[in-house]
């Protein structure tokens, strides 16, 4: 199952701070695990995260920018949500209210990983039975996953996908009790990690190769 996405952070303490106060805490169940790190961030992150940003999406935008985010432009364009950057780099999206797929008014929302088109149908195929979430929607812009049709946090995935460049910063969790634990990667050669069993509850702050038995 899906138990959180791994982050490589330059500064461990700042970095769980900010998600900390961001999402205020909702997760979703989902685990926020900082690793230290010492290389910087380059390009364009293959994985990323949404917050929604309620009814006053403009002062949560503002409140963001207060806790250290900052405004990225990735050639977005004129679109529907506010594009940030956590204070390491990272891309995050700020979702206004008439997003779809947004069920809750605050915290996380979604895990968005993208995806080339000619891996989808392989991805569509590989993330249900090692995230224990079904395909809730499939359309042409690509698929989306939840644990329960009612759970708040949706995993998002389709094309296009940044061009990868080392190691991915941004990492899918999951745990298998019984198999091997480690380091993998997806259809699309996205790395992500396995644990052999499901940590307890997270605290506040927290909200190779294609193997088939990881």
């Amino acid at each position: 199952m899906l138990t959180g996405i791994v982050i490589d952070a330059l500064d461990v303490v700042r970095m769980e701070r900010f998600w900390r106060e961001a999402t205020r805490g909702r997760t979703g169940g989902l685990r926020l695990r900082f690793v230290p790190t010492a290389t910087p961030k380059a390009g364009k992150n293959r994985l990323h995260l949404d917050l929604a940003g309620g009814p006053d999406w403009e002062a949560e935008v503002a409140r963001l920018l207060s806790l250290g985010a900052t405004r990225a432009d990735i050639g977005q364009g004129d679109v529907p949500w506010d594009v940030l950057a956590d204070p390491e780099g990272n891309e995050f999206c700020v979702l206004r209210p008439g997003h779809p797929g947004v069920l809750a008014d605050s915290g996380l929302v979604a895990v968005c990983l993208d995806i080339a088109e000619e891996h989808r149908h392989a991805q569509e195929a590989f993330w249900p039975p090692r995230t224990g979430w079904d395909t809730v929607e499939s359309q042409a812009w690509g698929f989306r996953l939840r644990r329960t049709p009612a759970s708040p946090v949706s995993l998002v995935m389709g094309p296009p996908a940044a061009p990868k460049a080392g190691r991915n910063r941004l990492r899918l969790e999951t745990a298998r009790p019984g198999r091997e634990a480690g380091e993998f990667l997806d259809a699309g050669g996205n790395e992500f990690h396995v644990i052999g069993a499901r940590p307890g509850p997270p605290p506040a702050h927290e909200g190779g190769r294609d193997d088939a038995d990881a």
